[in-house]
């Protein structure tokens, strides 16, 4: 979601929120603030995601995905050019949990009285492929040494109370699929390590009781069918897995099921989708220029934003389409393709999410 706020107060608190800082100061101390101040940004967020309609939201992910979860592993050293190995891989002292989880748990209690409903969550990490892309020294067993620490992370924010708990842990891997990648060509150990890799956590979520599912942006490269425990795969909209005749054989001889991605979360495609449809003949360098005018007028407040999202009837086309294609068994989840950070502003943001909710209910 895009952040409203002081961002570097957020980070500050997210840092210190689970430690052994709030142990050291009083609750009115100045150095509490920060961590006070990320807790309810967070608790805010989450709260905005259930009234949108929202059955199931993932934990409010201001940070960056790689670098909230790099950061908090020993063994790991920051250089210009990217990461490096320069030990055994280990997750910090008292930083093996997901802070904006741990907010969550903390406060379920005032969420479940505002919302007058026990509610559920999701969580996502940042999977050990899209985390190796960030290091210099990609190696043999860098997979399965990052899916280590991840599991601990998963296996220490999963939890269930009184008045919610964890559904859903999602394996985010965007980078996988895009490139030629020699490290994990067909046959080779390090394709091996990155299956293991994604066995070892899909197993620890459900060793917990909890579904785990593998978010991508491209399926060309079909490792992922062979991930015993895993339970479900999601893409882009565009994607071929939702388009395939043969997914719903596979879905059904692995005992796989699909989360049904049903809007377009890239801002700027958003723009140039509606400039196109005015004006199916523009150029590339003229549609380039359309939308740079089109985000400065949006920067000024001259434009709605919500003139640029795609209608509940769209998505309703698309899920129906998808749940036509594969059997209602085989579709347990439904939402947006991807994260919201691209959008203008927070309350765009909402509105997107508001749709989506009353196209699966619709």
């Amino acid at each position: 979601m895009p952040f409203v706020g002081e961002l570097n107060k957020f980070l500050k608190g997210a840092r210190s929120f689970d430690s052994i800082l709030p142990l050291l100061y009083d609750i009115d101390h100045p150095s509490y603030e920060p961590m006070r101040y990320f807790e309810e940004r967070v608790v805010r967020c989450f709260l905005d995601k259930l009234e949108a309609g929202i059955e199931i939201p993932n934990y409010p992910q201001f940070r960056d995905m790689s670098a909230m979860f790099l950061d908090s592993i020993d063994g790991i050293k920051k250089g210009e050019g990217g990461y490096s190995m320069v030990g055994s891989l280990s997750v910090k002292s008292d930083m093996a949990r997901i802070p904006e989880i741990q907010s969550i748990k903390k406060n379920s209690r005032i969420i479940y009285e505002k919302t007058d409903n026990p509610f559920k969550a999701k969580i996502c990490i940042t999977g050990p492929y899209t985390l190796s892309s960030l290091f210099l020294d990609r190696r043999i067993g860098i997979f399965s040494e990052l899916s280590g620490v991840l599991s601990d992370f998963v296996s220490n924010s999963i939890y269930k109370d009184k008045y919610s708990e964890v559904e859903l842990v999602s394996i985010d891997e965007p980078v996988f699929g895009f490139l030629s990648d020699p490290l994990i060509d067909y046959g080779t150990l390090g394709r091996e390590d990155l299956l293991k890799a994604w066995e070892r956590i899909s197993h620890e979520v459900g060793s917990r009781g909890v579904r785990s599912c593998l978010h991508l942006h491209n399926t060309s490269d079909d490792l992922f069918w062979e991930v015993d425990s895993l339970n479900i795969i999601e893409s882009h909209v565009d994607d071929l897995i939702y388009e395939s005749r043969g997914t719903r054989q596979v879905l059904e001889r692995k005992d796989k099921f699909l989360k049904a991605s049903i809007c377009i979360t890239d801002f700027d495609r958003l723009i140039r989708d509606k400039i196109l449809k005015k004006s199916p003949g523009i150029d590339e360098s003229m549609l380039m220029q359309e939308v740079e005018k089109v985000w400065a007028d949006l920067k000024r407040n001259r434009i709605d934003p919500n003139e640029f999202l795609e209608t509940v009837e769209t998505m309703k086309r698309r899920l129906i389409k998808i749940v036509d294609s594969y059997g209602i068994e085989r579709v347990p989840y439904s939402g947006p393709e991807c994260g919201m950070r691209s959008f203008p502003t927070y309350g765009c943001a909402l509105e997107y999410l508001k749709r989506v909710s009353n196209s699966i209910k619709d």
